[in-house]
């Protein structure tokens, strides 16, 4: 394993795991590439800022781990969102991805829909997923929509690679609740590997001309290489993504130590709103005096309570006059 494919020196995994991170990598003989997210203190952080129940937050907590995967493909400065909008008990899913790395988001639910059991894909339901990425370099947005057929944020995301971007790809994400002497707190972890090949298409054996004849070779096989490269991918265990004594280098090094996995620094995650007074107060003076009258409470107060991190500012309406 190499830090650096250009340094190609070969060194140990690194023993020492690295919570909210991300990390970059490499298989370089199959022409893949990839992303290892695991995610410690700023999942729990965002999954605590409700009272939800424990199958919402895991569904929330692998929407957080998807929308680092996908958007940590925006390097440097600019933003991406999933939104879910759905028939199931969870009908919304938003979560924000503010380049380099700051996430935040939230759920909104019916819990007198949810039943004992529930999985993931039975908690969404049918609708549509949207990822919408925007850089600050160009003001360009982009937005793929897809599906949501009732199979869970993974699936519809390998849905939208094969469908938007035709990029072969896979995805592993997983959840869960670590006890400790010091209380109980949420992980995630989550794994993107891509096939990518330099050439658009890599040399497939020629027929071997002792075919029966008549029969015709099939077309659109999948690349050898993709094929094994997703062989090892699967073999990754839902517990090793979330598994805080395990790093994310000695992961990537048990399933392509063979091959030969290449991997780079590793980018911090942080929970983090970008919610302000300045914002809301901007907000406020957009309305008209008519309908910030009507958001007076009993207090004699304007409240406005951000629906991410819950966050209550209450202002004082003759301020707007």
């Amino acid at each position: 394993m190499t830090r650096r494919a250009e340094e190609a020196i070969a060194r140990p995994a690194s023993p020492f795991a690295e919570d909210d991170s991300l990390l970059p990598f490499a298989v370089e003989p199959l022409d893949l590439r990839g992303r290892l997210a695991r995610l410690g203190p700023s999942v729990n952080s965002i999954l605590t800022h409700y009272d939800y129940p424990p199958a919402v937050a895991r569904l929330l907590g692998e929407a957080a781990a998807l929308t680092t995967l996908l958007g940590s493909l925006i390097e440097s400065h600019g933003r991406f969102q999933l939104q879910t909008r759905s028939d199931g008990p969870v009908d919304m899913i938003v979560v924000d991805f503010d380049a380099p790395g700051k996430l935040r988001g939230f759920a909104r639910y019916d819990e007198s829909r949810i039943l004992a059991g529930m999985g993931p894909g039975a908690l969404i339901g049918c609708g549509h997923l949207a990822l919408t990425m925007e850089r600050d370099r160009d003001a360009a947005r982009y937005q793929g929509v897809v599906a949501l057929e009732g199979d869970g944020l993974a699936e519809a995301a390998h849905r939208y690679f094969r469908q938007s971007e035709q990029i072969p790809s896979y995805v592993r994400l997983a959840v869960a609740e670590s006890v400790t002497p010091a209380g109980r707190s949420w992980r995630a972890g989550g794994l993107l590997l891509q096939y990518l090949p330099e050439a658009p298409l890599r040399p497939r054996d020629l027929d071997p001309g002792d075919a029966p004849e008549g029969v015709v070779p099939l077309e659109g096989a999948e690349d050898d290489a993709w094929v094994e490269g997703l062989s090892l991918a699967a073999t990754t265990q839902d517990h090793e993504l979330v598994d805080p004594g395990l790093s994310g280098e000695r992961l990537l090094y048990s399933l392509f130590h063979e091959r030969g996995v290449t991997v780079y620094p590793t980018r911090p995650i942080t929970e983090a709103c970008r919610c302000s007074t300045e914002r809301i107060v901007n907000l406020l003076r957009s309305f008209t005096p008519q309908d910030r009258r009507d958001m007076i409470g009993d207090d004699g107060r304007i409240g406005v309570t951000c629906e991410f991190c819950r966050t209550l500012r209450a202002f004082d309406p003759a301020d707007f006059d």
